[in-house]
């Protein structure tokens, strides 16, 4: 039986043109898993922003900076709520990794938040500078590493899992 060349090279662009479009959503998913999982991380990065936030807030609004900082709490740790849960659907390491980091966030970075409740408002310039002994963060940053290694190894290629 002969083949004309016309009809191999329709089979040849047609698997070509599927191979590179398998290519494309392939690499549109792991941007979107890449985008996902950064807003996972910022997420976290902005709960533990609060105990500065708190304890920066305005002294001349206390009931306000109350409400707007309570607020913005609220929103945060649902966002982490939801983020636990979609890592965990996305990759069970990636995902144990986040759990971990916001668990460890709550307890630590939630014990500063109470702490600075307690405190009174900055009420100069100088007060801006909260060093480690005021508020002391540092035990989070293993758990932010594994989580970012967890997330790295996932956009390992498959052959080196």
């Amino acid at each position: 039986m002969f083949v004309s060349g016309a009809v191999i090279a329709a089979i040849v662009g047609a698997v070509f043109n599927v191979a590179l479009a398998q290519y494309k959503d392939r690499s549109e998913e792991r941007a979107r898993l890449r985008k996902t999982f950064a807003e996972a991380f910022e997420v976290a990065m902005q709960y533990k922003e609060f105990p500065y936030a708190i304890r920066r807030r305005r002294a001349d609004e206390p009931e306000a900076e109350r409400v707007r900082l309570s607020e913005e709490m609220r929103a945060v740790q649902a966002k982490l709520s939801y983020f636990v849960v979609w890592t965990e659907g996305e990759s069970k390491a990636v995902g144990a990794a986040y759990s971990a980091l916001v668990a460890q966030l709550r307890q630590v970075a939630g014990t500063a938040c109470n702490e600075a409740w307690k405190e009174p408002a900055v009420q100069d310039d100088a007060g801006m500078n909260l060093s480690s002994t005021v508020i002391n963060l540092s035990s989070l940053k293993p758990f932010e590493k594994a989580y970012v290694t967890a997330v790295r190894d996932h956009f390992k290629p498959f052959y080196r899992r």
